[in-house]
């Protein structure tokens, strides 16, 4: 009997040790605050950076120091996802897969294909799915916490477009035609009248699609006139300063003039252009109502609440901007009717611009399901816009915004660690 009861608790002794070792394979290896790191999230992170390192033939440095690296960037990720829960910053399952979507796209892929290469780099795809999710979310919780200490004045993007555009001006090439319409060394009033006729009569040849090589060789007075008036290609900088004031933001094929000078008329054609950047965007105004679905409305319900309005509109039976002022859940446009006014449509999320893509002005949308909800939309209006100017100040705003928001992400991130708790706990 007490063999019986020796061997059983020996059998239970070994079973729990058996459980213990089985628990043992994951512990606690950093308390982070409220949260913690675990020693298999370490062993993961150490894991895919040697794989990137293999795949791209970097040499890492030892085994200690990369794991002293895995551990602060696991802190510091785990800080921001426990400020985003206290935060309430949530990404849904729809908003999750429309971004890895966006991600295959962007890598030319189909959703299969990605699948196919994660599953090739020994990457589960569940894994991968919450590893953008926590992204997101941290990215969320960056933008929330640090753009607010971003403070970007005038005179910084002023300064920094000067220096864009200076760089801009010293590769800005512009390939002339010339025609002189000379007049005496020392010309009388009547001398430079008639010159300043003669020129204006040829702008008016060339403005009805007369030949501009031809009535250069036959009537100008410059230097290149046997060569058709072609200047060849000319750096804005080295050309003389009375041409290159009148040609800057001027379009290929512009005809110019006539500009006087000590030695006439000249009349100038801007054959093409180079390291000049002209930027245009088709922009859209547009309108719409946005439901969005919840426990009490649901997604089927909410479509078509916006189907019926639709009808409704069509049918003369109800008006657009008051069913927005009265339904739409965006608080932007709502109280205007729905109105968004002019926008790049790279200003809208992919299902919205892509449903503004295939409307024609005055056509309403099927309801579109976007990360928002469900909007009906309506295209007003398209034009292109001259966005030179705009986008050399984009440009600048966000050099600038770059700049800093990665300096002060840097200071946040530091500041948030040394306020919290932090436990190494050594194995």
């Amino acid at each position: 009997m007490k063999f019986i009861i020796r061997a059983l608790m020996l059998g239970a002794i070994l079973s729990f040790s058996s459980m213990a070792q089985e628990v043992m394979l994951d512990r606690v290896a950093v308390i982070v605050d409220q949260g913690v790191v675990l020693e298999s999230e370490i062993a993961a992170l150490v894991k895919e950076v040697k794989r990137n390192a293999e795949a791209n033939n970097q040499e890492l440095p030892s085994d200690r120091a990369l794991r002293t690296q895995a551990i602060e960037r696991l802190i510091t990720k785990n800080l921001q996802l426990q400020m985003a829960e206290r935060m309430g910053i949530q990404i849904s399952d729809p908003q999750l897969e429309q971004t890895i979507g966006n991600i295959a796209a962007n890598q030319n892929a189909s959703m299969e294909q990605l699948r196919t290469q994660l599953a090739a780099e020994g990457i589960a795809y569940d894994d991968y799915r919450e590893d953008i999710r926590e992204e997101i979310i941290m990215g969320e919780v960056r933008r929330a916490n640090v753009r607010r200490r971003v403070y970007i004045t005038p005179q910084e993007i002023d300064t920094l477009m000067g220096l864009i555009e200076q760089q801009g001006a010293e590769q800005a090439e512009y390939r002339l035609g010339h025609i002189l319409i000379g007049f005496p060394a020392d010309p009388t009033d009547e001398d430079i009248q008639a010159s300043r006729e003669r020129a204006e009569k040829v702008i008016s040849l060339l403005e009805s699609g007369s030949d501009f090589t031809k009535i250069a060789i036959a009537s100008s007075s410059g230097n290149e006139a046997l060569e058709g008036g072609d200047m060849g290609w000319l750096n804005i900088n080295a050309m003389p300063t009375l041409f290159a004031e009148a040609v800057q933001n001027k379009e290929v094929d512009s005809l110019v003039g006539p500009i006087r000078s000590g030695a006439g008329f000249h009349i100038l054609k801007i054959v093409d252009t180079r390291g000049i950047e002209k930027v245009t965007v088709q922009e859209v105004n547009s309108r719409h109502i946005l439901v969005k679905p919840s426990i009490i409305l649901s997604e089927d319900k909410a479509k078509d609440m916006l189907a019926g309005f639709k009808a409704d509109v069509i049918a003369g039976e109800a008006e657009f901007e008051e069913l927005a002022k009265e339904y739409s859940e965006d608080p932007g446009s709502a109280l205007r009717g729905g109105d968004l006014g002019w926008s790049n449509p790279d200003n809208y999320v992919p299902a919205f611009k892509d449903a503004l893509a295939n409307l024609e002005p005055g056509e309403f949308s099927e309801p579109v399901r976007s990360v928002h909800g469900w909007h009906l939309i309506q295209l007003i209006e398209r034009r292109v816009d001259d966005a030179t100017d705009k986008r050399k100040e984009e440009k600048a705003y966000q050099l600038i915004f770059n700049r800093k928001f990665a300096e002060e992400t840097e200071n946040w991130l530091r500041e948030m660690r040394d306020a919290a708790y932090i436990e190494v706990i050594e194995s």
